[in-house]
């Protein structure tokens, strides 16, 4: 059964891990990737990758991409949604900060971007509006 609109926005702002996919272009399947995100209902879709990363390249150049989450407890439900790309801006700590927060233990999160800003590079906020979204509650097996 589809979800409401309320249910599936509902859905896509818990922390699950997303599947993110964009084209690899010709002769290629999707790039698929998990990664984290951020989202508040009626909001964009946010996520933070490497500005030299394929992902990043990738999103780029295809304008759009798609992130699936799914949940196996306590039904089986899933949302995935689509949409173009509306901004790409430079990273920053605090937004560093805010996702790693909503995925790891507190007492882990400053640890984890003390780290992540100092090795991982030049990084990028990449914002993508949903415009097509697919969702169902399978129920329990």
């Amino acid at each position: 059964m589809a979800l409401t609109r309320e249910e599936r926005e509902k859905f896509l702002a818990e922390p699950h891990i997303a599947a993110l996919a964009v084209d690899a272009g010709a002769g290629r399947a999707p790039l698929t990737v998990p990664i984290w995100y951020q989202y508040e209902p009626g909001g964009d879709v946010w996520i933070l990758t490497g500005l030299n990363s394929r992902k990043n390249e990738l999103i780029s150049a295809a304008g759009r991409f798609s992130l699936m989450v799914d949940r196996l407890e306590p039904t089986i439900r899933y949302v995935s949604v689509e949409g173009p790309v509306v901004e790409s801006t430079p990273a920053t700590r605090e937004r560093l900060h805010e996702i790693s927060a909503r995925y790891l233990p507190a007492d882990k999160v400053d640890g984890y971007v003390d780290f992540s800003w100092k090795e991982h590079g030049e990084m990028v906020v990449i914002r993508m509006r949903p415009d097509r979204w697919l969702s169902s509650d399978l129920g329990s097996v």
